[in-house]
């Protein structure tokens, strides 16, 4: 019993842990979005990429700035976080219709514009991130909003007033009120 457990306890300090590689990942043709799955190379405004402990190779990556704060906050999340990322929206060549594939920033370290007269790639409202205040502060000079931290994100940002069920769609009402109520028991 003794040699056995001194056994384990080798094997276990020889063992070399590997660590996880957290490094952001270029965007390509076939890079999808975790919540649409539609490809995100089509589709305008900012991105963002998460990292999860036990999940190696491809991040999650989100269509919408937005989407991806709102999957941080999601309770069901299972998984440790390891690193987030988001585009540079100052960085040299980005633009609304091309943020670029390849200038992510550490979401946590981020300037956040909330509130800006801008859509973002799923036709919602988006936050827009930059690595440097002065680039935040001039966006929000030309397109309003406010500047935030991450942990600042009003929920109001990432999650829209709610779905209002087409005039006469009585089924499609009842659906919508079915999702939001308590079952009882």
């Amino acid at each position: 019993m003794k040699r056995g457990l001194l056994f384990a306890l080798l094997l276990a300090a020889c063992q070399e842990d590997v660590a996880q590689n957290i490094d952001p990942v270029a965007m390509t043709a076939e890079t999808t979005g975790h919540f649409c799955q539609m490809n995100l190379l089509e589709h305008e405004g900012p991105k963002g990429q998460v990292h999860l402990e036990g999940l190696p190779g491809m991040p999650h990556f989100f269509s919408q700035v937005s989407d991806t704060v709102a999957y941080l906050r999601l309770p069901e999340q299972s998984h440790k976080i390891l690193a987030i990322y988001v585009s540079d929206m100052g960085a040299a060549g980005a633009t609304w219709a091309d943020p670029g594939a390849a200038n992510w920033i550490d979401a946590k370290s981020a300037y956040y514009v909330v509130g800006a007269e801008m859509e973002g790639g799923m036709g919602a409202p988006e936050i827009v991130p930059f690595a440097e205040l002065s680039a935040a502060q001039k966006f929000a000079v030309n397109h309003g909003g406010k500047i935030m931290g991450l942990d600042e994100i009003p929920e109001s940002a990432i999650n829209p007033a709610p779905i209002t069920p087409p005039a006469g769609d009585d089924d499609y009402a009842r659906r919508i009120k079915a999702l939001s109520e308590t079952p009882e028991g």
